[in-house]
C-alpha cells in the first residue's frame, strides 16, 4: 500500500521578497478531490487533496499570479486531473503531462487547446513506473503542437546531454537538473547543464531544492549552484515551488514563504529576478 505524503505548512508566511505583477510559479502539483480523480494503483505515494483553490489562496499570500501545473506521478500516465483542472482555469494556468504511451498527435492538440504545454519523463534512475525519455513520444509532442520536453534527471544529466540535445524540441530541466547540490557547481552534471544552456534551447527550474540536499531547509548548498546558474544564462530559468512538497516524509516541511525568500538570497538582482519569475515563463507558456 502506498504511504501517506506529508502535507505543506498550512500557514504559509508572507514573504519578505516583494515579487513582481506576474509572477509565475512553474512547477507544482495538484491532487483531488480523491473521490473524483483516484490515485493509480502504482503510485509509491497518495496524498491529501492539493486543490486549485487552496494553491490560489496560498499565491495570494505569495505574491504569485500564474501558475504551470505539472501532473503528478500519483495519476500516472493518466491525464483526466490535468485537463480538467486546465479546462476550469484556462487563464491563470498550464501545464506539464506525464505523456501515456499511446500519445496521439490528436491527444496532443486537444491537450494544446486546454493549455497543456509539454511533455515530461524522469530518469531511470528516478522512480520506476514513471515515463522515461522516449524520442518518439517527444517527436510525437513536437510534431503536433510545438510541445516542449520537461526532464529530471537522477546524477546521469551528463551521460544523457546528447540524448535530449538531439531531440527536436526545447528542453527544460526540472530541480536544478536533478544534480546532487553537495557535489558542488565543478561536477560533470552540473557543468553539463551549463554547457546545455549554451545552447539555446535549454531551461532550467530554480524549483525543489529539497530535491538537491538532503538537508532542512535553508538547503545551504543550493545557494552556489542558483548563483552560477543565474550569471550564466538568466534569460532561461524558470522559477517553481514544488508545492505541496510531496514524499518529505522524516523531513521537516519548509514553509512557503520562506522558499519564496530563498529566491532572494539565489538571485540578488531585482532585474533577473524579474526575468526569472515574469517575463521568461511568459515566454515558455505562452502567458
Amino acid at each position: 500500500m502506498s504511504k501517506l505524503t506529508q502535507p505543506p505548512d498550512p500557514n504559509p508566511r508572507k514573504p519578505k521578497l516583494a515579487l513582481p505583477a506576474g509572477a509565475c510559479d512553474c512547477h507544482f502539483h495538484l491532487f483531488g478531490p480523491a473521490a473524483q480523480y483516484p490515485f493509480d494503483p502504482n503510485s509509491t505515494y497518495t496524498s491529501a487533496d492539493a486543490l486549485p483553490e487552496t494553491l490560489f489562496a496560498l499565491q495570494d499570500v505569495l505574491g504569485l499570479e500564474r501558475g504551470v501545473v505539472v501532473s503528478g506521478g500519483g495519476y500516472g500516465r493518466n491525464t483526466k486531473h490535468l485537463e480538467d483542472t486546465l479546462r476550469r482555469f484556462p487563464r491563470r494556468l498550464r501545464g506539464i503531462a506525464l505523456p501515456p504511451e499511446n500519445l496521439s498527435l490528436e491527444d496532443v492538440r486537444r491537450m494544446d487547446a486546454l493549455g497543456v504545454r509539454g511533455i515530461r519523463f524522469v530518469s531511470p534512475k528516478r522512480r520506476a513506473g514513471l515515463p522515461t525519455l522516449s524520442p518518439e513520444l517527444a517527436q510525437r509532442a513536437w510534431d503536433g503542437a510545438g510541445w516542449q520536453v520537461h526532464f529530471y534527471p537522477g546524477d546521469d544529466l551528463a551521460e544523457l546531454a546528447p540524448q535530449l540535445l538531439a531531440l527536436p524540441n526545447s528542453i527544460v530541466l526540472d530541480h536544478f537538473g536533478g544534480v546532487k547540490a553537495a557535489d558542488g557547481v565543478d561536477q560533470p552534471a552540473f557543468r553539463a547543464m551549463l554547457k546545455m544552456l549554451e545552447s539555446g534551447r535549454v531551461w532550467v527550474k530554480l524549483s525543489g531544492p529539497m530535491r538537491c540536499d538532503p538537508g532542512d531547509f535553508p538547503y545551504a548548498p543550493v545557494i552556489p549552484l542558483a548563483r552560477a546558474l543565474a550569471k550564466h544564462a538568466p534569460e532561461r530559468l524558470v522559477w517553481g515551488s514544488d508545492w505541496p512538497h510531496v514524499n518529505m516524509n522524516g523531513r521537516a516541511m519548509p514553509n512557503d514563504g520562506d522558499l519564496v525568500d530563498l529566491l532572494g538570497e539565489w538571485v540578488q538582482d531585482e532585474g533577473v529576478r524579474r526575468k526569472i519569475m515574469v517575463d521568461n515563463p511568459a515566454e515558455l507558456f505562452g502567458f
